[in-house]
């Protein structure tokens, strides 16, 4: 009986633990993760830019109310960007949310972002399947410039958005296209990082998200779920390949489940400086 109830306590013990452990990763503010990168076709002269690349907010109860994403935006604007890219899912509909935002709630506090350059987004799966008009059009309410499978051009870079890959909305050969007229150093902005290693050398930076870095990951690395057809090959963070960088962000919110456990909320500040 004794050993019983020693067995009962350590296991209610490593409940609670593992608890407060995804609260904590789950509702704690984000992260800053920081790379430098010298970007081919950067002027030889060009003062560095910081780039700020946040994704997968989900806005949506009980994690992700627009009051939470305001403070969120503060952290951001702390960090002086030049660049805001936002890499798709603004909201989610998860079965287990508590409240579902109207597109004017989800997009209000991201018009607050403050960069000198302006603010760029792309489309995730989850916009589409909510609504992406209403969120289009609340975007262009707050000075938000949504592209999808276009370019647009913003100071010395030439930045291509490639519209959904999960959903089969993406075309790259139109986004190069319309990449082409345009002269400066070239980024990729795509929601998911699955069409990395189709995108050719000439684009040396892509920026994704989607993967929240697995959002339910193992203590020891890795996660049972990398929503990406490479497995970890391309699923969280910095990797450079093929002549190439990709940069995977974790995200902000949450997706299916309101709680991430070993992953934490991410804002990536990428450093860009000429080669």
């Amino acid at each position: 009986m004794r050993k019983r109830r020693i067995a009962a306590l350590v296991l209610s013990a490593l409940i609670a633990g593992f608890g407060i452990k995804a609260w904590s990763d789950t509702m704690g503010a984000p992260e800053v993760e920081r790379t430098t990168l010298a970007l081919k076709g950067l002027p030889a002269d060009a003062a560095p830019l910081t780039v700020a690349l946040i994704s997968d907010i989900h806005v949506a109860g009980p994690d992700m109310p627009p009051e939470r994403l305001e403070r969120i935006v503060g952290q951001i604007n702390a960090l002086r960007p030049d660049l805001v890219l936002i890499a798709g899912d603004l909201v989610s509909e998860k079965r287990t949310a508590t409240h579902i935002y109207t597109p004017e709630e989800i997009v209000a506090p991201l018009g607050k972002l403050e960069a000198r350059l302006g603010v760029v987004a792309v489309p995730g799966n989850h916009d589409h399947w909510f609504d992406m008009a209403g969120l289009a059009a609340e975007m262009d309410k707050q000075g938000i410039t949504l592209v999808a499978n276009g370019a647009v051009k913003r100071g010395p870079l030439v930045i291509g958005g490639l519209d959904d890959d999960y959903t089969d909305r993406a075309d790259l050969a139109a986004t190069l296209a319309a990449m082409r007229p345009l002269k400066g150093a070239r980024i990729m902005l795509s929601h998911s990082p699955d069409p990395f290693p189709n995108i050719p050398n000439s684009v040396p930076l892509v920026l994704a998200g989607h993967t929240h870095c697995g959002q339910i990951a193992y203590p020891w690395g890795g996660a049972p779920a990398t929503m990406s057809d490479y497995g970890d090959r391309y699923y969280c963070g910095r990797v450079d390949e093929a002549g190439k960088t990709l940069v995977v962000g974790a995200g902000l919110g949450t997706s299916l489940l309101p709680m991430r456990l070993f992953t934490r909320p991410q804002v990536w500040l990428i450093e860009l400086v000429p080669q």
